[in-house]
């Protein structure tokens, strides 16, 4: 039963990543968007902000990264959305097939996505002078932490795409997490935002994210506390929004 399940979804996430092969949007969204962002981040403030003893493109590089992801994760909602709203739902429900493996389909293809989206922003970053001090066992860990958000956002999205009405609902909702690296540490240290913002950037989940990516990237030592909590997050998150897609996406195929 859960070989039947693994291969129902991994058919489910080639579908979703031919749509998105077909789809000029999503080329636009995953690889040439995130190389611009990252270009002009570093074009515009790279000469006016200044942190301690490490260039500006060393220390926006994850905060980028996880804004790049929230905006990419977005496309995963949408066309859960178009799944929903078109009635092919309807018609995978029909079939011999897990009706979760659908929304697993487009998870997995989000994971595939967006870790090529990370792929694209560190090669732009390393155009315009990013130079990662990173070890194999520190890239190991990054590569977990961005599969553990990657996973965390696009069941986030999923959520999303079920209870949104229309793909711009949910493209609108979705994009409240792009919000998200901007009050944190990811483009100014936390202690420079305003004292509300100070607190909010403290205890929000990309905070820890960031702080632990950062740290690898540049190979300083690995603060085991903002780790533990960023894993945590990553953990907690997926497995909320899983179990509310699930129960969600049960009450819409009712309807």
């Amino acid at each position: 039963m859960k070989t039947k399940k693994y291969n129902d979804s991994m058919t489910m996430a080639k579908r979703c990543l031919l749509l998105s092969k077909r789809n000029p949007d999503t080329l636009l969204t995953s690889i040439i968007l995130p190389a611009i962002l990252m270009l002009l981040f570093v074009s515009l403030f790279g000469n006016l902000i200044h942190i301690g003893n490490t260039s500006y493109v060393n220390y926006i590089v994850p905060g980028v990264l996880l804004q790049c992801i929230a905006q990419a994760s977005a496309t995963t909602g949408i066309m859960v959305n178009v799944d929903v709203t078109n009635g092919i739902i309807h018609r995978f429900s029909t079939l011999p097939i897990k009706n979760s493996a659908l929304l697993n389909g487009h998870v997995l293809a989000s994971i595939v996505r967006n870790v090529i989206t990370s792929i694209v922003i560190l090669l732009a970053a390393a155009l315009v002078g990013f130079r990662p001090l990173a070890g194999i066992l520190d890239w190991c860990i990054i590569f977990l932490l961005l599969v553990g958000i990657i996973t965390a956002l696009s069941w986030f999205s999923v959520v999303v795409g079920i209870i949104s009405k229309t793909p711009e609902g949910t493209g609108g909702a979705s994009a409240l997490l792009v919000i998200l690296p901007y009050l944190s540490s990811g483009f100014v240290p936390a202690e420079s935002l305003p004292r509300i913002l100070q607190i909010f950037a403290k205890y929000q989940p990309m905070t820890p994210m960031i702080d632990s990516m950062r740290n690898m990237l540049l190979g300083e030592p690995l603060n085991m506390t903002h780790l533990t909590l960023a894993l945590t997050w990553c953990v907690v998150l997926t497995l909320i929004f899983y179990l509310m897609s699930l129960v969600l996406f049960k009450k819409r195929l009712q309807k």
